[in-house]
């Protein structure tokens, strides 16, 4: 009964072993290919008016993003780091200056420690998302409002422009 319950354990530890080494070795990807290094910042625009074309800079571990603001309720700006980045906390800085102007609406910062993301394969990378708000500055904790503000920005993606018609088969 022993011999029997340990071959089993150890049928099941190989079996799991292969499973695992052969979904990265297969020709389909694995779940996570593609996750790279960086931190991203949801910015909610409410309480700023028209922002659009504002440069934004985002700038984290010596490295900056620049970039022109859209016309949007919720925005989101990306960082790229090196995958070799490390986890240690550092300051992330965010700032918005509208279009034509000289001096920050927005110059906000926040310390923050990086978070792994598998990639499903035994490899990953370091990352962090952020949100800003008027009211909340700029936060490793997303308020509801953003995350209210976000899947309605998908809602809006994912349906049928207002000037379409549908027709039936």
């Amino acid at each position: 009964m022993v011999r029997r319950t340990t071959r089993l354990r150890v049928l099941v530890c190989v079996s799991a072993l292969l499973a695992g080494v052969s979904a990265c070795a297969s020709p389909r990807p694995c779940a996570g290919v593609g996750v790279e290094s960086g931190v991203g910042v949801m910015f909610l625009r409410e309480g700023y008016g028209d922002l659009a074309g504002a440069s934004y800079e985002l700038c984290a571990r010596g490295r900056c993003a620049k970039g022109e603001l859209r016309q949007e309720d919720l925005t989101r700006v990306h960082l790229g780091l090196p995958d070799d980045v490390d986890p240690d906390g550092g300051t992330v800085r965010f700032r918005v200056t509208r279009k034509g102007g000289t001096s920050p609406v927005i110059d906000a910062s926040a310390d923050v420690r990086l978070t792994r993301q598998s990639d499903g394969c035994g490899g990953g990378a370091y990352n962090r998302g952020l949100a800003f708000t008027k009211k909340g500055g700029l936060t490793t904790k997303i308020p509801r409002s953003v995350t209210a503000a976000w899947r309605e920005q998908v809602r809006e993606l994912r349906s049928p422009s207002t000037g379409a018609t549908t027709e039936s088969p």
